[in-house]
Order: structure tokens, then C-alpha cells, then sequence
């Protein structure tokens, strides 16, 4: 197959989240003449902000400069407790303490310093985690650390089960460090099964993520572990393009939704993200975007939606069995069937559906309103020794 040829992953157990088509994301500009960001992202932009075009442009443009100046200040060894990005898409700098607080400032960056910071909220989160390992706490959906709000934000469907409530007094134990929110989703990886679906593997269906290679330039796609699970051929259309080589994604187990998948030698994962209908967007880098930037998504039930990234490190209960770890957490709209698709944050891939609230049903636009959870794509990389394919 050439390379213009979309694939879509194959996918995985039951009612898991499916996902995302080809690879591609958003394209930076090569030359004067090229737009700095796909149009039709920036379109969707200003339009959910109710902004000019040209607004949202400088919006984008100031979220990547300012993630580029706190890339130098990390560089130059100053230590900070995390960076959130807020709804006017400026960048917020926790400081460990006032001195490094002034550094920041004087960065051209806004600094503050938080009663309890990204590192004591990513232990209190690691100590749930380790407690939601030994005993499923069946009632609760997610939790995940909050930098905005500096909490671990804990969200609750039912606290009926007994798990739940040792969860939840465990949790209470640490304070005003910890939220809780109530809500009535219950989240599921999202894959629908559709037997003779374009995308397919084993009777289940998914989107394609990102393709991307080893030292020796053999080709892989990266893909939501859950999606990868049950499947050993993957197939576009009906003729294999990969085949399974590892998912961490096991059900009823404590699990990372990353999967990948080796791509057959006469088959290739193109470099633009397909936005269904518009102009396609072209992957340059995987830099992780902080917290609060807008982030959209290609998959195959709901094609092209866009949000904001919420936060890291999140961790979510599916299908009240699985607890996964390791996630981002994003206000992108997904639905069945668009697992594995593709997260790209300017021309910054971020990663690949997860998982989201059971039948949750996006209103076929862009900016849809809801929520979802996403596999970082840096992590995945990083763990399969992996480098991201470019335009």
C-alpha cells in the first residue's frame, strides 16, 4: 500500500474505546506561505472560543512560546512542580519555593507557588493507585492530579461497594489535597465491534494511531494496548497491513493502555492525521503540550473533535475491572470505535484514544461537548524505544 493510504487499527475486548485512523497530525509550517497551523483546527478554535481566526493563531502562537520558554528554563536545570495552562491559554509555573518563584517571573513566565505541588500530588496519587491494585474500587471512575486546582481530584459514580469507601476515607485522609467530584459516568475503553468494518482484526474495530521506528528503521504502529489485545493480524479494508507484537493492556489486571503493532513491509503509516473531510495536518514532534492546551483527535466513529487536555498521570477505572494507569485525561468527545485515533496538539502528536464515559454521544461537531482519556504517545515511545515518524 502507499503511503496515502489511511489504516485503522483493529481493536480489542468488548465494550473498549476504539480510535483513530492514520497517523498525521497537524502541520507546522515549512515555508513563508504555508499556514503555521491547519486551517481547519484553527477554525474550530475560534469558533469554541468565540474569537477571530487571527486571535486564535496568536493564542496558539503564545502557548508554543511559552511552553518554549519553560523547556529552557527545565534545560537550564531550574526544578518546577508542574505548568498548567488556563482558560485565556496562559501558562502557569508552579515553584518549588519563592526564589525559584522569581526566576520564573523573570523568564517572562507567570509563577506561583502551591500549597501542595505536582510532586506531593503525584505521590498522594501514587498511593491510590497502589490501593485500587489490591482491591478494584468498584463506584469510582477516575482520579488524577489537578495542578490547576493543586488536588488529586478523585470522581465518583457510586460509593455503595465497600472498595469504594476504603478508597474514598484513604483519599479524605490527605485534605483539602484531595477533591472529590461526583458524577454519574462510568467510563469503558471504547471499542466497537462491527464485523465487516473497514477497520478490523478478530472481529473487533478501532482506529489507526501513529506510526513510528526502531533503531534498525523497522516500521511500527503505536496503538491503545486494549485495542491490540485480542488481535494478532491487524487489516485495512480487508487485507492485513500489521501484526501484534506487545499490549501492557490486560482486563481485570492493573494495566497502561499501549499496544503496538509491526507494520508489514509493503504497507506504511502516513505522517498527516486524517481530519475527515478537511485538510490533513501534519506530524512534526511529539512535545508534550501542558495541561489546559487545546488538543483535537482523529477517529472513526466521530472523526474530527477538539478540546483541551485536562491533565497526566491520570488513572481510570473501565468497565469496573481495569484499573489503567498512566493516562491523560482530555474534555475531547469520543465515542465506540475511536480508540487508538490520534491526539495532535498544534503539530504536536500528544497520543491515542483510551477510553471514555460509557455511551457517551458526541453531536457530530467539532467541539462537541465531552470528555475522554488518552495514552500519552511520549510514554509509549519512550517504553518501546521507539521514534515518532515526521513529515
Amino acid at each position: 500500500m502507499r503511503d496515502s493510504r489511511k489504516y485503522c487499527l483493529a481493536a480489542t475486548v468488548g465494550a473498549l474505546l476504539s480510535v483513530s485512523i492514520t497517523t498525521g497530525a497537524q502541520a507546522g509550517t515549512s515555508t513563508s506561505e504555508s499556514p503555521r497551523y491547519e486551517p481547519q483546527m484553527v477554525k474550530a478554535l475560534a469558533k469554541s472560543l468565540a474569537v477571530s481566526e487571527k486571535t486564535a493563531v496568536e493564542r496558539l502562537d503564545r502557548q508554543a512560546q511559552q511552553q518554549s520558554a519553560l523547556a529552557r528554563l527545565n534545560k537550564d536545570g531550574i526544578k518546577t512542580e508542574g505548568a498548567f495552562f488556563n482558560s485565556k491559554g496562559t501558562l502557569t509555573v508552579n515553584a518549588p519555593n519563592a526564589k525559584t518563584a522569581v526566576t520564573i517571573d523573570d523568564a517572562g513566565l507567570n509563577a506561583r507557588v502551591p500549597e501542595h505541588g505536582q510532586s506531593a500530588l503525584h505521590r498522594i496519587k501514587s498511593e491510590l493507585d497502589a490501593m485500587a491494585t489490591k482491591q478494584t474500587p468498584t463506584g469510582i471512575s477516575s482520579w488524577s492530579v489537578d495542578l490547576a486546582s493543586d488536588t488529586v481530584t478523585v470522581t465518583v459514580n457510586s460509593d455503595k461497594s465497600a472498595a469504594a469507601r476504603a478508597f474514598l476515607k484513604a483519599a479524605k485522609i490527605h485534605g483539602d489535597a484531595v477533591r472529590v467530584v461526583r458524577s454519574q459516568e462510568n467510563l469503558s475503553p471504547q471499542a466497537a465491534i462491527a464485523p465487516g468494518s473497514e477497520m478490523t482484526g478478530n472481529g473487533y474495530r478501532c482506529s489507526v494511531g501513529y506510526g513510528a521506528k526502531d533503531s534498525d528503521g523497522r516500521q511500527y504502529l503505536v496503538s491503545a494496548g486494549h485495542c491490540i489485545m485480542h488481535m494478532r493480524d491487524l487489516e485495512y479494508n480487508g487485507k492485513q497491513f500489521a501484526t501484534r507484537v506487545n499490549t501492557r493492556f490486560a482486563s481485570g489486571k492493573n494495566s497502561v493502555d499501549m499496544g503496538i503493532a509491526k507494520v508489514d513491509s509493503d504497507d506504511s503509516i502516513t505522517t498527516e492525521v486524517d481530519t475527515w473531510g478537511r485538510a490533513n495536518v501534519a506530524v512534526n514532534g511529539s512535545e508534550r503540550a501542558a495541561p489546559g492546551a487545546d488538543v483535537c483527535k482523529s477517529g472513526r466513529s466521530t472523526h474530527w473533535t477538539c478540546g483541551k487536555i485536562n491533565s497526566y498521570n491520570a488513572s481510570a477505572l473501565y468497565e469496573g475491572k481495569t484499573v489503567v494507569t498512566g493516562l491523560g485525561s482530555s474534555s475531547v468527545c469520543t465515542e465506540d470505535g475511536d480508540s487508538g485515533g490520534a491526539y495532535i496538539s498544534g503539530d504536536q502528536a500528544q497520543g491515542v484514544t483510551s477510553g471514555g464515559p460509557l455511551h457517551q454521544q458526541c453531536n457530530g461537531k467539532v467541539n462537541s461537548p465531552g470528555s475522554s482519556w488518552f495514552q500519552p504517545l511520549d510514554d509509549a515511545l519512550s517504553h518501546y524505544g521507539l521514534t515518532l515518524n515526521t513529515n
